[in-house]
């Protein structure tokens, strides 16, 4: 019996939580930009205590954003939010540095942890580096091919994340550029994150791209102009045996990331129980994603096939 791979996806709110579930759902991957990463939604420690309380009874997990890039001033902190995860019961935290895994390790050691960096992720040996330190899960770079998604999970002695669906992040930088640069112009500016009418572009006139920014507590982040979809290329990964599809939510809006959800949940399902009927359907799934993709975001296969080019 060929198993199913989680279907992980990035509520915005503790309200979104009930829904995404319901339309297929199996992990959650949420945080603070406090300690985490690029989040679809700020969870404060009372939000991630409700999340487990809604996603446990129903067999969901909850994963815990902590990969940014920590400074000595924040280190003092980390065993004191982990042991808060122990105690809310969360079912693992996702880290980058390994300033986190020597705080687990003293805190909370049968706490998993998933690797993901979301660049060194490149082939097998540093999955299982990572690995024989104490990481259950690698999540791969988006920078690879299929062809290197599959070599990496024949050789992985852990479990591998592959993201789908969502955008990139290009480039990020601890320092606030955007606000600097306005200061510097004389103009007092608040970034205001995550909220969709006030997103700021950076504009490519040659290509005609369009590249999201925003800054956070984690300094500034530029994203991909387009957003991946590989909701029709799933088969190779599946049987590979991949263990975790992530949905990347950011900068979308929930209704966005719960439609999608059932789409790929719908997906996943038949590709597993009826190749057949999804190969028959796939394409279909594709055109009811490309119909509620923003205007300005086109689809790709990001560096699946090699045709995203930066």
């Amino acid at each position: 019996m060929m198993k199913k791979p989680e279907l992980l996806v990035t509520p915005t709110a503790v309200g979104d939580i009930e829904a995404l579930i319901d339309a297929g759902a199996t992990a959650l991957m949420i945080g603070e930009q406090r300690y985490g990463l690029r989040l679809a939604g700020e969870f404060k420690r009372e939000d991630i205590v409700e999340a487990v309380n809604i996603a446990h009874p129903k067999g969901v997990k909850v994963y815990v954003a902590m990969n940014a890039l920590f400074h000595n001033d924040k280190v003092a902190e980390l065993n004191e939010y982990i042991l808060f995860l122990k105690e809310a019961g969360v079912d693992a935290i996702v880290f980058g540095d390994p300033a986190v895994l020597m705080a687990v390790r003293e805190t909370a050691p049968e706490m998993k942890l998933h690797w993901n960096t979301e660049t060194t992720a490149t082939n097998w040996h540093t999955c299982n580096y990572w690995g024989r330190k104490g990481s259950k899960r690698a999540v791969l770079a988006r920078e690879l091919s299929m062809d290197a998604i599959v070599e990496t999970k024949e050789n992985a002695e852990v479990e591998i994340e592959v993201q789908v669906h969502g955008m990139t992040c290009m480039f990020q930088s601890k320092r606030s550029l955007l606000g600097n640069y306005f200061e510097y112009q004389g103009k007092v500016m608040e970034i205001e994150n995550r909220k969709l009418e006030k997103d700021m572009f950076l504009l490519d006139k040659e290509r005609s791209n369009k590249y999201p920014i925003y800054e956070d507590e984690n300094g500034t982040h530029i994203m991909s102009p387009n957003d991946m979809c590989i909701i029709d290329e799933l088969s190779d990964m599946i049987d590979a045996g991949v263990d975790s599809f992530k949905i990347d939510g950011v900068l979308k809006s929930p209704e966005y990331i719960i439609e999608v959800t059932k789409k790929y949940r719908k997906a996943i399902d038949l590709c597993v129980d009826n190749r057949d009927e999804y190969e028959d359907i796939k394409d279909d799934l594709l055109a009811d994603i490309e119909e509620i993709q923003p205007m300005n975001r086109p689809l790709d296969t990001g560096f699946f096939f090699k045709e995203t080019v930066y």
